[in-house]
């Protein structure tokens, strides 16, 4: 495995993605009586910094059906926690506007590349095009000083 498990730091993550589903309001627990299950949510509120107690609350009450998407949940933050280590590998975020966000997608489909490297691509060619307009610029001015004079 690419990505060191930190059972600490895990049972951490497993808290707060099980008290975020409940308060979103799904049900979290296993038990179909409605007061048992408030028992293991309070149980649950009250073992926070307690990682193996935690652990064992997901053992004896957590939803069977919760228990993949927990799994694929702390997958990916363990991903994400251990990329954001390096500056090459840490995910950035940008905000696009969705039609920008689709003529980027298709341009990045006609080049047969990722949307980063298009962006890449296009800022490259939109530099390269600003120095030649420039170039253009000076040469035009040149040349009208030469037969002004």
């Amino acid at each position: 495995m690419k990505y060191q498990q930190l059972e600490n730091l895990e049972c951490g993550w497993k808290w707060n993605y099980l008290i975020k589903k409940w308060k979103e309001g799904e049900n979290i627990t296993r038990h179909i009586d409605s007061s048992e299950a408030e028992t293991a949510i309070k149980a649950l509120q009250s073992v926070e910094h307690e990682p193996t107690k935690v652990l064992e609350w997901i053992d004896n009450h957590m939803s069977s059906e919760l228990d993949n998407k927990l799994k694929q949940a702390i997958r990916a933050k363990r991903k994400r926690h251990f990329n954001a280590e390096q500056v090459h590998t840490k995910k950035k975020s940008i905000d696009l506007d969705y039609r920008v966000w689709e003529k980027l997608s298709q341009r990045a489909s006609e080049l047969g590349c990722t949307l980063s490297d298009a962006i890449e691509y296009l800022l490259s060619e939109a530099s390269r095009s600003e120095k030649a307009s420039r170039t253009v610029t000076s040469l035009k001015e040149d040349l009208s000083k030469l037969l002004s004079e």
